[in-house]
């Protein structure tokens, strides 16, 4: 037996041996991942550029975490895991989890009309509970556009009153309650006066009693006083025309519910194990969460309650994402990979979607379902889907060029699946066909919402004299707001409030688009009078404009 023993330490050597080289080989393969990740940020990795914090998540813990850029040019300080960024709308989950312990707790029910707790929004003769509010199935106008469209700066104060009488003021929802899905900052903005009337405590007070504090995230809070001091509070900025720079956030900003979290890297971690491990109040927190809404017609849409929930090249995917003023935010969950990915940026131009999106796939290579591979451009035309295309419903329209074989426009490069399918990376796709009359219809399909249609049309050319009817003021009782049409150097302008006059570009007869994709949509009398319009802004339908007599 003792002659044994020689070759068991032998033997064990081996075994350790082994097992270091296994170690070495696997702390070489994350290094190498690790620079990687480092190239898909590296025009953010450097002192004098804002840029964004990361962090990548795997089985409950960072496996990488980094911060690429500053966090304020005007002191030097760079940006870490810590630092505390405005989330935007990755806030609503958070909103959506307050509600749902408040719900636990006996203070409302997700099936409850707003009106029980909101008595200022006006009877539209169909309840409109809760529950469908946080789905976004409300049809409620958008409160951001509307500010916007009344000529108001964003940057104002927002005292909740002032944004509860613009809203008693509506006369119409954008459509019946229930039958469609838009994104409505409004839902979410009455969330924050919910919590309040119901459980007697504002959002942010609730927040963080049952859902930071239970957490350990320190550095989390809903913002809604303007005089707080907030260590690690990250700035935000915007390219500046001919290079550099320029700030793009707002101290004043406190509206909550629809935004308004300050949170890091660090602290959402503990609220992604959340999801695994679920601490806060009496278990059905998750579940609700994690149900998506159901349409009056049956058909299941993406959105839970502050939760996109759809798939990636094959796997399930949990995300939000934010943007406000120069802030841009993602938080992403593989749940069956218990992978995700935190990616917070302090650069209007960025884009911490796509971005985590290109990490995921460095991480989960192996089990992500390849992308077809495209037509080869010699075999695709797409210069006849070329031209401008409108929306029946919405009025919106768009441009799409042709370029090198693929079809630009909506900000996004599609490339060319087959002769009449494009597609972008992640999840937006164009479908082009032909109709019986000769014209072309496209269909666009973007990850988190409903398919778009768009016809194409032949932008109308009106003369200076044509232009002419339709200069003049033009008020909305809606929006307490003053319209001014006049016509310029054979173009015809709107100017609004502090807003610079812009330039209005002729769609069809009577119907003109702004350079920020604000529908006008003339009225005319029997005789062919001009009498007002009405607006379309994508997430606000319909709003009327009289025209003041002369």
């Amino acid at each position: 037996m003792r002659g044994l023993r020689p070759v068991a330490v032998l033997s064990l050597s081996v075994v350790a041996f082994a097992a270091a080289i296994a170690v070495e080989r696997k702390e070489k393969e994350e290094e190498a991942l690790e620079r990687r990740v480092d190239q898909i940020f590296a025009a953010y990795d450097k002192p004098d550029s804002p840029g964004c914090a990361l962090g990548v998540i795997r089985d409950g813990n960072f496996v990488y975490k980094k911060g690429y850029g500053a966090a304020s040019l005007e002191l030097g300080v760079a940006l870490t895991p810590a630092s505390v960024f405005y989330m935007g709308s990755v806030s609503k989950q958070f909103t959506a989890a307050s509600v749902v312990l408040a719900a636990e707790q006996g203070f409302l029910s997700l099936d409850d009309d707003i009106r029980k707790y909101v008595p200022e929004i006006p009877s539209y003769g169909k309840p409109i509970t809760l529950r469908k509010m946080l789905h976004h199935t409300s049809g409620f106008r958008d409160i951001l556009s509307l500010f916007f469209l009344a000529g108001r700066n964003s940057e104002d104060i927002h005292p909740t009153n002032e944004l509860l009488d613009l809203l008693s003021r509506q006369k119409a929802l954008n459509f019946t309650p229930g039958d469609e899905f838009l994104y409505s900052n409004t839902n979410y903005f009455l969330m924050s006066v919910v919590i309040r009337r119901a459980t007697g405590k504002p959002l942010s007070q609730f927040a963080e009693e049952n859902i930071f504090k239970p957490l350990g995230m320190t550095h989390s809070s809903f913002y809604d006083d303007r005089t707080v001091v907030l260590p690690g509070r990250v700035a935000a900025y915007a390219p500046r025309p001919g290079g550099g720079f320029r700030v793009d956030w707002s101290t004043n900003y406190d509206m909550v519910g629809g935004g308004g979290l300050m949170s890091s890297v660090d602290d959402l971690l503990r609220w992604d194990h959340n999801f695994y491990d679920n601490k806060l109040g009496k278990g059905t927190l998750l579940a609700e969460m994690q149900t998506q809404g159901v349409l009056n017609n049956g058909k299941q849409i993406e959105y839970a309650l502050g939760l996109f929930i759809s798939k990636y090249r094959g796997l399930p995917v949990v995300a939000h994402d934010g943007a406000n003023f120069g802030y841009r935010t993602t938080l992403m969950r593989f749940p069956e990979q218990r992978f995700s990915v935190i990616c917070l940026c302090n650069l209007a131009t960025s884009n911490p979607l796509r971005l985590s999106y290109q990490v995921a796939d460095l991480y989960l290579e192996s089990q992500l379902v390849p992308d077809p591979a495209p037509a080869s451009a010699a075999k695709v035309d797409p210069q006849p889907f070329a031209g401008w295309y409108r929306n029946l419903e919405s009025h919106s329209a768009y441009q799409l060029s042709a370029a090198d074989g693929d079809i630009v426009g909506l900000g996004t490069r599609f490339k060319p699946r087959d002769a009449n399918h494009f597609v972008a990376t992640p999840g937006a796709a164009i479908a082009f066909d032909r109709l019986q009359n000769g014209g072309i219809r496209a269909t666009l399909t973007v990850e988190d919402s409903a398919p778009q249609v768009f016809v194409k049309f032949e932008p109308v050319k009106p003369s200076a004299e044509d232009l002419a009817q339709y200069a003049g003021e033009y008020t909305s009782s809606e929006l307490q707001a003053t319209y001014r049409f006049a016509v310029k150097d054979g173009k015809l302008t709107l100017a609004t409030n502090w807003q610079e006059p812009s330039v209005l570009e002729p769609a069809v007869r009577d119907e003109f688009q702004s350079p920020v994709g604000v529908a006008m949509v003339f009225r005319r009398d029997a005789p062919g009078h001009v009498t007002g319009c009405d607006l379309f802004a994508g997430r606000v339908r319909n709003i009327f404009f009289t025209r003041v007599a002369k």
